[in-house]
């Protein structure tokens, strides 16, 4: 299985400079700081499951700006009445990835029921037009030019980097930066 780190540094290297990329707590808005840190990232520090509700709101009031949810297995699974709103309301502009590691890593690695469950047709019944699970990660399978609400699950790694920094940002400080990114 790919390294959830490896996924999340290639697309960083990926999103073009007017997307905004909106990470879920813990270890994936950490890794996404670490690999590219920008004004277009907003780092959901200490709300688990909130990462696509909160990018629901951004895509209906910014429809010009591509919004990346990166979200663990674990917070799509705490708020999954949000997937169902982003289904019913249907922003062509989101691009939903879940990366799945079966656990919830960031807490101690305690299994999550993940594997027992069926995200992707979550996914579909929920609205999502475009839906595509990935065991081996290829960046070229995110097609990120794509209009369309889309979900990708990505299978992923429990990776052990327990030197990898947190977000040095105030909470204010995200807010002002991500604020400056949005539309007026």
């Amino acid at each position: 299985m790919t390294s959830r780190s490896d996924v999340i540094q290639q697309i960083m290297n990926k999103v073009s400079k007017n997307d905004l990329v909106i990470s879920t707590t813990g270890m994936i808005s950490r890794e996404v700081f670490n690999h590219n840190d920008r004004n277009e990232n907003f780092y959901m520090i200490g709300s688990m499951g909130l990462a696509s509700s909160f990018a629901l709101g951004i895509a209906k009031s910014n429809p010009g700006k591509k919004v990346i949810i990166l979200d663990g297995d674990g917070s799509f699974l705490m708020n999954l009445g949000s997937s169902t709103c982003i289904g019913y309301y249907n922003p062509k502009n989101i691009i939903h990835i879940v990366l799945d590691n079966f656990s919830y890593e960031s807490t101690g690695i305690q299994p999550s029921i993940s594997k027992q469950i069926d995200l992707c047709n979550i996914a579909k019944s929920s609205g999502y037009k475009k839906v595509l699970e990935l065991v081996e990660f290829d960046i070229g399978n995110i097609n990120f030019e794509l209009n369309e609400l889309s979900f990708y699950r990505v299978l992923v790694g429990i990776d052990k980097d327990e030197n990898i920094s947190r977000v040095e940002h105030a909470p204010e400080t995200i807010t002002m930066n991500f604020k400056g990114s949005l539309i007026n």
